[in-house]
C-alpha cells in the first residue's frame, strides 16, 4: 500500500536477495550509459527505443563518476499551497521507505504538476541526508537546487531544471510506479546514468553485460583505430566490418550515380 496525503502506509519492498552481485554492479558503472544500452540490445530483451529517459533529463551537477543503484520511488507536488497553514508538514517516514531499498540507492522523485519543476523538494539539506542513507544520486523530472554545495560532496543530480525555491514541494506518495522523462520505474529497479541521462538495467541479463559491453567496445575500437590510421582507406573499413559480423549498411543506396 503507498503512502498518500498525511496517512501511513508501506512502500513497496525490494530484497537483498533480488539485487545482483555487488561485483556485476561495480562492473557495470565502469561503463557509460552508451556503452551499458548498446549491451543490452544484444539481448532482444527489449525495443531499442526503450528503457532510458528521453532528451530534457539532465546531469546538472557536473561530470562526477557514473552511478548505479537500486531506485526508491517518490511522487510529489509543488506549485499550491496546502489548505490550512502556511506550509506543508515537512514529513520524516520516507527516510525509511528508502532503507527497505537495497544499496547502493537512488531516489526517484516524480513532480506530478502539470508543469514539473516549479519548485525544488531537493537542495543541499537532502542530498546530504540521502548520501547518509546509502543514496548516490537522486533523478527527476522536476528541479533541484543547491548546485555549487551538491557539486562539492559528489552527489549526484538529475533534473528537469534547477529552481530558486522549494515552493510548495511536498512527498504525498512512495513506494508506487513512477515516470521520470518517459521512463516507467518501478521500485527497487536496478539504474545506471551519467550526463547521457539515466537508463533500467534488466535483472535477468544484468550478470551477462559487462563482458558484452567490453565486447562491443573492443570492436568499435578497431574501428576508431582503423579510421586515425595513416593506412586508412573505404576497402579497409568495409574489411573490417566484416571481419567483425557488423556489415554497414549502404546509406548511399538511393544517391544517383554519376
Amino acid at each position: 500500500m503507498s503512502l498518500t496525503g498525511n496517512h501511513e502506509g508501506a512502500p513497496a519492498e525490494k530484497h537483498d536477495s533480488d539485487a545482483v552481485p555487488p561485483e556485476v554492479l561495480q562492473a557495470i558503472r565502469l561503463f557509460d550509459t552508451p556503452a551499458i544500452a548498446n549491451a543490452i540490445e544484444r539481448f532482444h530483451v527489449r525495443l531499442r527505443n526503450r528503457g532510458f529517459t528521453r532528451p530534457g533529463l539532465r546531469c546538472v551537477t557536473g561530470h562526477f563518476p557514473k552511478i548505479a543503484g537500486y531506485d526508491a520511488t517518490f511522487r510529489i507536488r509543488s506549485s499550491d499551497p496546502p489548505m490550512a497553514g502556511e506550509s506543508y508538514f515537512d514529513r520524516t517516514d520516507w527516510w525509511n521507505a528508502i532503507l527497505e531499498i537495497p544499496a547502493p540507492r537512488v531516489v526517484v522523485v516524480e513532480d506530478v504538476e502539470k508543469h514539473p519543476g516549479i519548485g525544488s523538494f531537493v537542495g543541499e539539506v537532502h542530498a546530504n541526508i540521502l548520501s547518509a542513507l546509502g543514496c548516490v544520486g537522486v533523478v527527476t523530472n522536476g528541479a533541484v537546487r543547491g548546485l555549487p554545495h551538491v557539486r562539492s560532496t559528489g552527489f549526484q543530480f538529475f533534473a528537469g531544471n534547477v529552481a530558486v525555491s522549494h515552493a510548495y514541494a511536498h512527498i504525498f506518495q512512495f513506494g508506487t510506479p513512477v515516470e521520470i522523462g518517459g521512463l516507467n520505474i518501478e521500485p527497487g529497479d536496478l539504474l545506471h546514468g551519467d550526463r547521457h541521462g539515466i537508463l533500467k538495467v534488466p535483472f535477468e541479463i544484468a550478470s551477462n553485460i559487462p563482458a558484452m559491453a567490453r565486447e562491443i567496445q573492443e570492436k568499435e575500437e578497431r574501428v576508431i583505430a582503423m579510421c586515425r590510421s595513416a593506412d586508412f582507406s573505404l576497402d579497409k573499413l568495409r574489411e573490417l566490418f566484416r571481419s567483425l559480423n557488423r556489415e554497414p549498411k549502404e546509406v548511399n543506396a538511393g544517391r544517383a550515380k554519376k
